[in-house]
């Protein structure tokens, strides 16, 4: 049985009602742009909720609260994970999702308006085109950290404004000493298992590298 969005509930008590009402129609929504355009695998779409929308809030659980008009980058965005769920979660930050894949960011797009995001902008572009500097990148496991921390590297905000300083936030499972070490970063690992007591959470992280 796949959780269903109870499952965000249960882990986010506080959440007001026009939140409660996005979360669930996320139900709803990507089943129906996936047929169209595939950007959840056609077999994980049953667990949208749990390797899907709480995978991506596992960012929240690392960081409870971003201060109003922080910017967040979210890179290889795809389906908009982990961007459209933390932008449901924190509206008064400003979240730009990006993807090379242009039909992903049409997806994006059409979910951002239904849910009525405005904190929520989506771009076909490649991250290290893009002038814009950020408080924050977030991304879920795109490629290697050594391959995307150079993107990246002067996105950066240099005035801290959270109480976590500026950097990485990267969702990554699986044994990541030998890819943290090849990366050269001074990357702290938050084990999700430590918010999160299902078995898909056991072997999955929350990187965070200052920048």
């Amino acid at each position: 049985m796949n959780p269903t969005v109870d499952i965000i509930y249960q882990y986010f008590p506080n959440l007001n009602e026009v939140q409660k009402s996005q979360f669930a129609q996320l139900a709803e929504l990507y089943p129906f742009w996936n047929n169209q355009i595939n950007v959840v695998s056609r077999k994980d779409i049953e667990s949208l909720y749990l390797h899907h929308v709480l995978h991506s809030l596992g960012i929240a659980k690392f960081i409870t609260a971003f201060t109003p008009g922080t910017h967040i980058l979210d890179v290889g965005t795809g389906g908009g994970f982990p961007g459209i769920p933390l932008a449901i979660l924190f509206p008064e930050v400003k979240f730009h999702l990006v993807d090379s894949i242009g039909k992903k960011i049409k997806v994006v797009r059409e979910v951002a308006a239904a849910l009525k995001l405005t904190n929520v902008e989506a771009d076909h572009i490649r991250a290290e085109q893009l002038d814009y500097k950020y408080d924050f990148v977030v991304s879920r496991a795109v490629t290697r950290l050594g391959d995307f921390a150079p993107w990246i590297r002067n996105k950066f905000l240099k005035q801290d404004k959270n109480g976590v300083p500026n950097g990485i936030l990267y969702l990554k499972g699986g044994d990541l000493k030998d890819e943290i070490k090849e990366s050269k970063l001074k990357a702290e690992l938050h084990p999700l298992s430590s918010y999160f007591k299902e078995d898909f959470f056991d072997t999955k992280y929350v990187v965070y590298v200052q920048m």
